[in-house]
C-alpha cells in the first residue's frame, strides 16, 4: 500500500510518499511560496532531485502538480495506487486524543479550534480541502500534534489561574510535538522490549519540547497552551515571568501581540546572541569566545537540564533519556554538555559513541544509571502508520 504524509503550511506543502510494505520512502518533496511570486517545487526520488519554479496560486494547484508529477516521473503508474493521505494537524484541543479518519465534523472542529493555532489550523484545512478536491474517493486521516499529550491528568494540564478561564476559554496545557514524542516512545519500547519504562524524550531543534513518558503515555510536557512555553528555543523565549509583557509594552510602546511576536520570533538563541537562531552558528561563535553566544548556549543547556531534572523527579527516576530533532540528533557538543550537567543523576556519556550518527545510537556508558540514546525522529512515518492503521480497520 502507498500512503502520502502531508504537512501543509500557510504557503507551503511538504510531502512524503511511503511504500508501507517495508515503510520505505518512495519520494518526498516540498512545494513552497504557494500564492506568492516565485513559487516552486522540489521532488526527491531514486537519488534524484528535481526543482522547478511554477505558478502555484492555491494549495489545490500544488496538489494537482504534485500528483501529476508523481505519475509523469514514473514514481507511480496512476493515482489509483494512492491508498490513503495522512495530514499533520497541529491542534485538536482536548477533543482528540488519537488520530482519526477525516470527516466534515473534523474539518469543522479544526475551524473552531483555529484560535488556538491561528497560523497552523487554517493551513491544515487548506491542505485537507485541496486533497479532498483532487482525490475525493481516497480516505484521509488526521494526526494531531496535541493528541499524545491528552493523557496528562488535571493536576498537570490545569494552570493555577481562575478555573473559569479553563471552563469558558479552554486555557490549559495542550503540549505539542506529540507525533514526534510518540514515535520516540515507540522506538524506545522496541529497544527495551517491554511496555513498562520511564522515558524523558527531548525533542530539541529550532523549536523544542521535553516530555515525560511513563509506560507509553505522556504524563507531562514542557510546551503549554501554545508552543511558546517550556525550554528556550531558536527564536522562542520559553518560560518567562508574564509580568515582563506589560512592562515591555509600556517601555517600547507596543501592544501585547507585538511583544508576543518578539517572544516567538526574536528571542531564544537569537535574542541572547543577537546573531543567529541556529545552534551550529552559536557553537562556531562560542569557539571564538563570543560572550553572548556562550551565554546563549549555556542558557539553552540549562533550560533543557532543568526540565530533565524536573521530569526525573516526577517519574521517580528514568530508564531512558532520548535526544531527537535538529539539535538533539546532530549537536555533539550540546548533547555532551547536557549529559555532563546530569552527572549528579548518575548519567555517564561515552564520548566516542556520542560522536557517532545513525538512526539509533546509545551514547551512555554501560554503568550509566540512565541509558541515553540519540534517535532520529520520523513524524512523516508516524503519520503514514496511523493512516494505514485507520483505513485498514
Amino acid at each position: 500500500m502507498k500512503i502520502i504524509s502531508i504537512n501543509a503550511g500557510s504557503s507551503s506543502l511538504k510531502f512524503s510518499l511511503f511504500n508501507m510494505t517495508d515503510e520505505s520512502v518512495i519520494a518526498s518533496g516540498l512545494f513552497e511560496r504557494i500564492g506568492i511570486e516565485g513559487s516552486k517545487y522540489t521532488i526527491k526520488f531514486n537519488g534524484e532531485k528535481i526543482s522547478q519554479e511554477i505558478e502555484l496560486n492555491t494549495h489545490t494547484d500544488a496538489v494537482k502538480v504534485l500528483l501529476d508529477k508523481l505519475v509523469d516521473l514514473g514514481i507511480i503508474h496512476s493515482l489509483d495506487e494512492i491508498d490513503g493521505v495522512g495530514h499533520r494537524l497541529v491542534h485538536g484541543k482536548d477533543k482528540y486524543s488519537e488520530s482519526v479518519i477525516i470527516t466534515d465534523e473534523v474539518v469543522e472542529d479544526l475551524e473552531k479550534f483555529k484560535c488556538f493555532a491561528p497560523l497552523h489550523n487554517p493551513a491544515n484545512i487548506l491542505g485537507i480541502n485541496a486533497f479532498r478536491e483532487v482525490l475525493p474517493n481516497v480516505p484521509m486521516v488526521g494526526v494531531f500534534d496535541t493528541a499524545f499529550h491528552q493523557s496528562m491528568d488535571a493536576t498537570t494540564y490545569l494552570y493555577p489561574v481562575p478555573y473559569s478561564w479553563y471552563q469558558d476559554y479552554g486555557v490549559r496545557k495542550y503540549g505539542f510535538h506529540g507525533t514526534s514524542h510518540r514515535y520516540i516512545t515507540n522506538m524506545v519500547k522496541n529497544i527495551l522490549g517491554k511496555d513498562e519504562f520511564r522515558l524523558i524524550s527531548c525533542h530539541i531543534g529550532n523549536g523544542g519540547s521535553i516530555t515525560a513518558v511513563k509506560d507509553g503515555k505522556c504524563v507531562d510536557t514542557s510546551m503549554g497552551f501554545t508552543p511558546l512555553a517550556g525550554i528556550m528555543m531558536g527564536t522562542r523565549s520559553g518560560d518567562i515571568d508574564p509580568s515582563i509583557i506589560p512592562y515591555v509594552m509600556e517601555q517600547e510602546g507596543k501592544n501585547a501581540s507585538e511583544v508576543i511576536d518578539d517572544l516567538n520570533k526574536k528571542s531564544g538563541l537569537f535574542g541572547i546572541s543577537e546573531y543567529s537562531s541556529d545552534m551550529r552558528d552559536i557553537l562556531e561563535r562560542c569557539d571564538l569566545q563570543d560572550e553572548k553566544a556562550v551565554i546563549a548556549r549555556d542558557k539553552y543547556v540549562r533550560r533543557v537540564v532543568d526540565y530533565i531534572a524536573q521530569y526525573y523527579v516526577l517519574l521517580g527516576g528514568a530508564d531512558v533519556i532520548a535526544f531527537t530533532a535538529g539539535v538533539g540528533e546532530n549537536s555533539i557538543p550540546v548533547r555532551r554538555q547536557i549529559c555532563e550537567e546530569l552527572a549528579c543523576l548518575g548519567v555517564k556519556i561515552d564520548l566516542d559513541q556520542n560522536n557517532k550518527r545513525g538512526e539509533v545510537v546509545k551514547i551512555s556508558t554501560d554503568d550509566s544509571s540512565i541509558a541515553v540514546y540519540v534517535i532520529s525522529t520520523d513524524e512523516e512515518l508516524m503519520i503514514a502508520r496511523d493512516t494505514l492503521d485507520l483505513i485498514n480497520r
